[in-house]
């Protein structure tokens, strides 16, 4: 089974779900969401972790987490471990009770945490158990709109603050923000989670991989690591549009023919950003490539751009 690419760092954000095994429920009734809570609050109290949003529901939970001190692992292995002990005790089995590892999707937080936020409190209204967020007493929304006194271990202030500087008026914003979709259908900000590890910018990305991946070594059991060393379409249409300031007609091209023969991505996957079928990938890539070979200024602006971004021929 192929493993999950984990990267952890001080200050970190991650969005946190784990399954139950074969989907089968994890919470049977209050006092196992009870225990599980406290659980959360012992992972605060001992490894520092931050809590920003949680939803517990009946075969996984989500959870919006900040590692202070860079500890995902430590605190994941706790949280997880500690209930699953609990759970086996209680109903006197053995074995596991999630399905395989917890995922971790490091957030670039300024970019996504609120629409993370709201996307994990209305997940009791898309599974169709209430019509209105407020009314699911396992999350932390209801904190978040003022509906209760939010916990020591559970911290609202970062995400409210993107909502105004007073308590009140951030929580009427806030809930407003989340009622503008409640019980309407829209995209998921999971939908752009970059090889199924990082949700985030170009330069947040980009950032992520100097910092914290350069050097590790190529591990066939992680694909996540692999697909992160592929330099995506939007890093070479940046770095073509920095080149060929201006000129649109070349821009688009370049970055096509660079995309189809260094970036290692798919022509599905090119096809799709550009808007082409895969055979026009193939066409207009071989046509571009037709004109560097007549035009020296323009193949030496390729050169650089490769070399810039560390492509070869894929």
């Amino acid at each position: 089974m192929a493993r999950p690419l984990r990267i952890e760092y001080p200050g970190a954000f991650y969005h946190i779900t784990a399954r139950g095994n074969e989907r089968k429920a994890i919470f049977h009734d209050e006092k196992d969401r009870e225990q599980f809570l406290f659980y959360l609050a012992m992972a605060q109290q001992r490894y520092s972790a931050v809590f920003h949003i949680y939803c517990l529901m009946s075969n996984h939970y989500h959870l919006l987490l900040e590692t202070p001190l860079g500890n995902l692992s430590t605190i994941m292995r706790y949280i997880d471990g500690a209930y699953t002990t609990y759970y086996n005790v209680k109903r006197q089995r053995a074995g596991h009770l999630f399905q395989g590892r917890y995922k971790a999707i490091v957030v670039d937080a300024d970019e996504y945490a609120g629409e993370l936020s709201r996307y994990i409190h209305l997940n009791p209204v898309r599974a169709k158990i209430v019509t209105r967020p407020e009314e699911y007493k396992w999350s932390s929304y209801r904190s978040y709109i003022g509906k209760e006194r939010s916990p020591k271990w559970l911290t609202v202030d970062f995400i409210l603050s993107y909502f105004g500087g007073r308590t009140t008026a951030a929580q009427k914003k806030y809930r407003n923000f989340v009622d503008s979709l409640t019980g309407k259908r829209y995209e998921s900000p999971l939908k752009e989670v970059v090889a199924s590890t990082i949700l985030g910018g170009i330069d947040f990305i980009k950032e992520i991989k100097e910092k914290y991946l350069s050097g590790r070594g190529v591990d066939r059991n992680v694909p996540a690591l692999a697909e992160l060393r592929k330099t995506s379409i939007e890093e070479i249409k940046q770095a073509v549009e920095g080149v060929f300031r201006g000129d649109t007609n070349v821009t688009r091209k370049a970055a096509l023919y660079i995309s189809h023969r260094y970036s290692g991505r798919t022509l599905k996957e090119i096809g799709k950003h550009f808007q082409i079928g895969e055979s026009g990938v193939t066409k207009a890539s071989r046509r571009f490539y037709e004109i560097l070979e007549k035009d020296k200024g323009i193949k030496k602006k390729v050169r650089y751009i490769c070399n810039r971004l560390k492509l070869s021929n894929a």
